[in-house]
């Protein structure tokens, strides 16, 4: 994949955390490191983003489509 250099300013103590990082060879160097964690970052951004829709359904009405038909199913279930 194709990359694009960007010039970033980051608080000096999460330079240095980022340091240790890359001296314990928790990655490879910096750049891959910042790259690592705004790619996690946005992905996370996206899952808030299908929980906030979740959280507008009616939690009632979808237990009621999900149960819809199961009392017929039930009854044709075999006894164990």
């Amino acid at each position: 994949m194709a990359k694009t250099k960007i010039a970033v300013s980051l608080d000096a103590k999460l330079v240095t955390r980022l340091n240790t990082l890359v001296r314990q060879a928790r990655f490879p160097n910096r750049s891959h490191a910042i790259e690592v964690a705004l790619e996690e970052k946005l992905d996370r951004l996206s899952r808030v983003r299908l929980a906030r829709e979740c959280a507008k359904l009616d939690m009632g009405q979808e237990r009621a489509l999900a149960e819809e038909g199961m009392a017929e199913e039930l009854a044709s279930w075999p006894e164990y």
